[in-house]
């Protein structure tokens, strides 16, 4: 009978198991406009054109068509130490739900031991003891005697399992599996800042380059003047201030050089911290000049709602979100009754000898029914901050999403302003180099002032270094598009959600 009323237990909890009780997590749906505005799209004149078709952004330094920059990308991606940081952060949420998804299952015990007893016979227990040392009980058998003190040598078993009646548990799995998807997003994420920043700094170090190319070149010419005009003071054709205007300028010039040499170690040393590597160690690779990365013809960037399903930071949200979620199902779950299956069993004896026989089993098997009756309203207060925590997940959501599209936004702009201003650069270029030319002809001539000339060449090399800036600054802005847009973090294979395996739910709840 007893064996009947537990299996009508057993059923009846199994039965139970498959509720779960809380909010169920229902997808959010950003809201997002259908387009992005014309105004940052832009028109179609520019070199690089925006467009709206399916955005190309797996493998988005490719599209600058330089060799060494995918090849710097790829050693970081594989050698970061904050991408090793956030591929360690996975397998510690991994291992978490591991931890979790345990308590769905019973808990079994071995169990041996060892006790050396003495009763005290000053107290009623021991005052049934007539000598110290052994006691003869009224009533027993003759023979029988309890010794004072005893041993005692147990072996056993404990086994007991809490059966997840309301889906307690079930909700702080799946709260753990969206926070382990939480963490395969935030090492996406930091796969995504990675690759900005690398391809940042190697654009950076070539415009650099070119900086330094550029204040090279004029001081070439500036020093081609200076002996100009001591040639002619010489010959009597000019004064002592025209030199002096000359080797001014030259110095003036040359004072930029030290500034754009620290900044190309800068750059080389960021790399090499990108790359894992000591500072200075890719000087030699990275050394020689080269032409700033060309920016592709055209750009496709997909549509807004893309966003919401690329972007590594707004689908950690929805992860947070979706804990949250759950997390608030564990918190109604404690309300209700919990029911504990129970059991142990094993062998007991004074001596070892008598361990092993039938008369030294014991045993005990039931089930513990809790119910919670007054907790002070700390139960309650639970779900309601498990509520809030939940409703503040979401806005986070929101404002992520938000964020996102102002970023993107802002990123195109700026990249149609530094291409419209690279245009007028390149005219403002050529302009100042024929006013130089000129100028220099009619100092020669004796009809213009050496001032002409020198504020024709200083013109000239502000616009060059501007025009440099520029073209350094379109390739930028376009690396910082692609990373508004979240892409790259595609080729990470490695950091991929596994498949949760059947057969981490016990039959009772499956």
């Amino acid at each position: 009978m007893r064996t009947s009323t537990l299996a009508s237990l057993s059923m009846l909890a199994c039965a139970l198991a498959g509720c779960t009780v809380g909010p169920r997590f229902v997808r959010p749906k950003p809201e997002v406009p259908p387009q992005w505005s014309a105004a940052a799209v832009g028109g179609g004149a520019r070199a690089s054109t925006i467009n709206t078709d399916a955005a190309q952004t797996a493998a988005w330094w490719t599209t600058f068509k330089d060799p060494l920059l995918s090849s710097l990308l790829e050693r970081c991606a594989a050698a970061n130490l904050d991408v090793r940081a956030a591929a360690l952060r996975i397998e510690e949420a991994r291992d978490e739900r591991a931890v979790t998804a345990a308590g769905l299952w019973p808990s079994l015990a071995a169990n041996a031991g060892y006790t050396r007893e003495l009763f005290s016979l000053n107290t009623p227990n021991g005052a049934i003891f007539s000598v110290a040392g052994s006691g003869r009980i009224p009533g027993l058998p003759p023979g029988v005697s309890i010794t004072n003190p005893y041993s005692q040598y147990q072996l056993g078993l404990t086994a007991s399992w809490e059966l997840d009646l309301f889906g307690g548990v079930r909700r702080s799995i799946e709260a753990a599996d969206a926070d382990t998807e939480g963490s395969i997003e935030s090492a996406h994420d930091v796969f995504v800042s990675l690759l900005s920043d690398a391809a940042g700094a190697y654009i950076d170090l070539r415009g650099a380059q070119l900086r330094r190319a550029i204040v090279t070149a004029s001081l070439a010419t500036e020093r081609d003047l200076l002996e100009l005009t001591r040639d002619r003071r010489d010959a009597g054709l000019t004064s002592d201030l025209d030199v002096e205007n000359a080797a001014s300028e030259a110095r003036a010039t040359e004072a930029q050089l030290p500034v754009i040499e620290r900044t190309i170690t800068q750059d080389i040393n960021q790399l090499s911290q990108l790359m894992s590597r000591p500072p200075d160690a890719l000087r030699a690779e990275l050394e020689p000049p080269r032409a700033v990365p060309p920016v592709p013809p055209a750009v496709p960037i997909g549509l807004p709602a893309d966003l919401a399903r690329r972007r590594p930071d707004i689908r950690r949200t929805e992860a947070s979100l979706h804990a949250a979620t759950a997390r608030v199902g564990v918190a109604v779950a404690n309300l209700f009754p919990s029911l504990t299956l129970s059991a142990a069993g094993g062998l007991q004896s004074e001596g070892l000898s008598q361990l092993i026989r039938t008369a030294s089993r014991f045993g005990s098997l039931g089930p513990t029914l809790e119910l919670p009756l007054f907790q002070g309203g700390a139960l309650r207060a639970t779900v309601r901050l498990q509520e809030v925590r939940a409703k503040e997940a979401a806005v986070d959501y929101a404002r992520t999403v938000l964020g996102a599209l102002r970023e993107v936004e802002n990123a195109l702009a700026a990249y149609g302003a530094d291409q419209d201003r690279r245009v007028s650069l390149t005219a403002a270029v050529e302009a100042s180099r024929s006013a130089l030319t000129l100028a220099r002809q009619r100092y020669e001539s004796g009809v213009a002032s050496f001032i002409d000339v020198l504020d024709a060449e200083r013109t000239e090399q502000q616009n060059e270094l501007s025009l440099a800036d520029a073209t350094s600054a379109v390739s930028s802005d376009l690396v910082l598009l692609y990373k508004a847009l979240g892409g790259g973090w595609e080729n990470q294979a490695a950091l991929t959600t596994p498949s949760q395996r059947a057969d981490d739910r016990p039959p009772s709840a499956r």
